[in-house]
C-alpha cells in the first residue's frame, strides 16, 4: 500500500471491490417492505399458536413454521449489521441497524412463548416431539439442555425484552473503535504517515521498517489510552451483567455459565489455557529469540512479534492473484468444495476495500437463504490470503450445513465454530510448502503459518482468553477493575507466556481494548480449541489421505445435530483427553525446529 494514501470514504472506494448485500435486501426501501411482511408474521405465528396446550403434530408443524420466521428475520438482521460494519459513520446506516436490531428484540419477545411451552413439555411428549422432527435434533437437545438452567417464562420473557441492554456494552465498544478515535498522522525520518484503526492492525503492525512500526505502534496506542477509562466502565458492564445472569441462571461462577451454553465443561476450558502456555509458550519464545536473532534487533519488543523472518522474500499478493493460492490450497477436498468457495470473487462475498469507519479484522456472516459475506481489509500481503481462506473456511461450512440442516439446525458448538476455518490456514500453508522449490521458500511457508495461523489463534486469541480469566474471576470474587487493573492483568498474562523473548513497549497492556471478543462471553479460547481439532484432522489427511477427508466434509456439514465432543469424534478426535492439544503442540515444537534447522542451512 502507497504510504502516502489517505483512508478513502466508503463513497470513493472501488464498488466491485465491496461485497453485493442486494441477496438480501435491493435497498433499504425493499429491507423496510420485507420487514413489515416479516413482522406480520409474527403476529400471525403468535395468534395460531399461542394456545394452552398443543398436541405433538401442532408443535411439528409450529417448528417448522419457527423455523421459516426464523430464516426470513435473519436475512435482514443481517442486511441491517452488515450495512453498518461497512461504514459506522453513516447515520443511515446505523439507522438501519438499530431497526434491525430492535426488530430482532421484539421478535424474541414476542415468540418467547414458543420456546417457553417447548421447555414446559413433560419427557414423554418432549421424546415425541424429538422423534417426530428429526430435522430439528440438535435445536431440541439444546433447548432441553437450556431447560436445566430455564427460569419461570416471565422472567425469560422480560430478558428477552432486555436484549438491546445486554448488547449496549459491545455496541459501544464498536462505536468507541469506529467512530470516536481518531489517529493523527505520524513522522519518521520527516515523513509523513497516515494511520488509522485499520491500518495499524493490518499494515503497520507487520511493516518491515523497525523505525515506522514501531512508532506506529507509539501512535496507536497514544490514542487508544485517551479512551481507556471509558472502555474499562464499559467492559465492566459487560462483566457485570454476565454475572448476574449468571447468578439468577443458578451459577455460582459466571466461567461456568458461559461455558453451559457452549456444552462444555471448565476442565476443558482450563486446559486450552494452562498448557498452551506451558508447554507452547517455551516454544514461541525459541521462535522470537531466532526472529530477533535473523532481523539483527537490539532486543524483540511487542510492536516487533508479528514480523516476517525473511521479509525481503514475502511476495506481494494482489487480490486477482490470491485466486490462485486458495483454490491450489483447497484442492485436497474436492471439485465441489473448491467449485463452492471459488464462486466468492465473482458473486462478492468479500468486502474487500479499507475506508473510513469501516469495522476492523475480518469476519464471515451467512444469511441462510443467500450466500456468505466476508468482511475484511486488503494490503496486498500474504497475511491477506490467510485472512481470506480462514473466513472462507467458515463459508464452506455454512454452506455445507445449510444444503443438510434447517437454520435452527445450523449453527455447531462455539467450541468448534473455528476449526473449519483454521483448517483450511493448514491447507495454505501445505501448498505453500508443497510448491516451494528452495529452502527459503519452505521456511518462508512454515513461517506464515506460525506467524499467521498458530500465533493468532494459539497466542493472540488464547491470551485474551488468559485476560478474561482473571477479570471473571475478580467478578466471580466480588471485586470490580478499572483501566489500571486491565494493564495489570494483561501485562502479567505477557509476561506469563513470552518470559524475556518479548519487550514490552508502553501500550501493550492495552492491547485489551483492540477486540470486541471481550464482549462475546468465553469466544476468544475457542480458536486455540478448534485449532486443536482442525490441526489433528489435518495431520489424519496427511496421514490416511482419502477416508480423512471424507470425515472432514461429513463434520462441515454436522451443524447443529451433534454437541461438541460427538462432533471431533466423528473424525476421530477425543476432546475429552489432553491428548490432541498435547500432539498439536508437539507438531508445532517440530515446525519451529525444523525452521530453526533450514534457516542454520540457508545461512551456511
Amino acid at each position: 500500500m502507497p504510504e502516502d494514501k489517505q483512508v478513502l470514504t466508503r463513497a470513493e472506494v472501488d464498488q466491485q471491490l465491496t461485497w453485493d448485500l442486494t441477496p438480501l435486501a435491493r435497498s433499504n426501501a425493499d429491507f423496510h417492505q420485507k420487514l413489515t411482511q416479516v413482522q406480520q408474521k409474527v403476529v400471525a405465528f403468535a395468534k395460531k399458536y399461542k394456545q394452552p396446550e398443543l398436541s405433538v403434530p401442532e408443535l411439528k408443524n409450529a417448528l417448522a413454521d419457527y423455523n421459516a420466521l426464523t430464516e426470513a428475520a435473519e436475512t435482514l438482521i443481517t442486511y441491517s449489521s452488515l450495512l453498518s460494519s461497512t461504514d459506522f459513520t453513516n447515520a443511515e446506516n446505523s439507522q438501519i441497524a438499530y431497526e434491525g436490531s430492535q426488530f430482532y428484540v421484539s421478535m424474541r419477545a414476542s415468540l418467547q412463548f414458543f420456546e417457553d411451552a417447548l421447555l414446559q413439555l413433560d419427557d414423554s411428549t418432549f421424546q415425541q416431539l424429538v422423534e417426530a422432527s428429526p430435522e430439528f435434533t440438535g435445536f431440541l437437545r439444546q433447548l432441553k439442555h437450556y431447560q436445566q438452567i430455564a427460569l419461570d417464562p416471565k422472567v425469560e420473557h422480560a430478558l428477552a425484552l432486555l436484549g438491546p441492554t445486554f448488547s449496549a456494552p459491545e455496541n459501544t465498544y464498536e462505536a468507541m473503535q469506529t467512530a470516536d478515535l481518531h489517529f493523527d498522522d505520524f513522522l519518521v525520518d520527516g515523513q509523513k504517515y497516515p494511520l488509522s484503526f485499520g491500518l495499524y492492525e493490518d499494515y503497520y503492525a507487520y511493516h518491515e521498517d523497525p523505525a515506522v512500526r514501531r512508532a506506529a505502534f507509539a501512535a496507536f496506542s497514544k490514542e487508544l489510552a485517551r479512551h481507556q477509562n471509558v472502555t474499562a466502565a464499559n467492559y465492566l458492564n459487560e462483566v457485570t451483567t454476565s454475572k448476574q445472569l449468571a447468578t439468577l441462571h443458578g451459577f455460582d461462577s459466571v466461567i461456568d455459565y458461559l461455558l453451559y451454553d457452549q456444552e462444555v465443561d471448565r476442565e476443558m476450558f482450563n486446559r486450552q489455557i494452562d498448557l498452551i502456555i506451558a508447554k507452547f509458550g517455551p516454544i514461541m519464545q525459541k521462535y522470537l529469540k531466532l526472529l530477533q536473532q535473523e532481523r539483527g534487533l537490539s532486543e524483540l519488543t511487542f510492536a516487533d512479534r508479528l514480523i516476517d523472518l525473511d521479509p525481503e522474500f514475502a511476495p506481494s499478493v494482489s487480490i486477482e492473484e490470491s485466486k490462485k493460492y486458495i483454490e491450489t490450497a483447497l484442492q485436497p477436498l474436492g471439485y465441489e468444495y473448491v467449485n463452492m468457495i471459488m464462486q466468492a470473487y465473482p458473486a462478492r462475498w468479500v468486502d474487500f476495500v479499507q475506508n473510513k469507519g469501516k469495522s476492523s479484522g475480518g469476519f464471515c456472516t451467512y444469511a441462510y437463504n443467500a450466500h456468505p459475506y466476508i468482511l475484511m481489509s486488503w494490503q496486498n500481503v500474504m497475511a491477506d490470503v490467510y485472512t481470506l481462506i480462514h473466513e472462507m473456511g467458515h463459508a464452506g461450512q455454512f454452506m455445507f450445513t445449510a444444503k443438510q440442516h434447517p437454520v435452527l439446525d445450523f449453527e455447531p458448538s462455539t467450541y468448534i465454530v473455528e476449526a473449519p476455518s483454521t483448517f483450511n490456514e493448514l491447507l495454505l500453508t501445505d501448498s505453500l510448502v508443497q510448491n516451494a522449490t528452495d529452502d527459503r521458500m519452505k521456511r518462508y511457508a512454515l513461517t506464515k503459518m506460525l506467524n499467521n495461523t498458530y500465533f493468532h489463534n494459539f497466542i493472540t486469541h488464547l491470551l485474551e482468553a488468559a485476560f478474561q480469566r482473571e477479570v471473571y474471576q475478580l467478578i466471580d470474587a466480588g471485586q470490580n477493575f478499572d483501566a489500571a487493573k486491565l494493564n495489570e492483568i494483561k501485562t502479567q498474562v505477557f509476561h506469563q507466556f513470552f518470559g524475556d523473548a518479548l519487550t514490552l513497549n508502553p501500550g501493550a497492556e492495552l492491547t485489551w481494548m483492540r477486540q470486541s471478543h471481550y464482549y462475546m462471553g468465553l469466544y476468544s479460547y475457542t480458536y486455540s480449541a478448534s485449532l486443536t481439532v482442525s490441526t489433528q484432522a489435518f495431520l489424519k489427511i496427511k496421514d490416511e489421505g482419502q477416508p480423512a477427508v471424507n470425515r472432514w466434509l461429513r463434520f462441515l456439514g454436522l451443524g447443529a445435530s451433534k454437541n461438541p465432543v460427538d462432533s471431533a469424534a466423528t473424525l476421530g478426535i477425543d476432546i475429552r483427553t489432553n491428548e490432541p492439544l498435547l500432539n498439536t503442540i508437539n507438531y508445532l515444537g517440530e515446525v519451529v525446529d525444523e525452521v530453526i534447522a533450514l534457516t542454520a542451512k540457508i545461512n551456511q
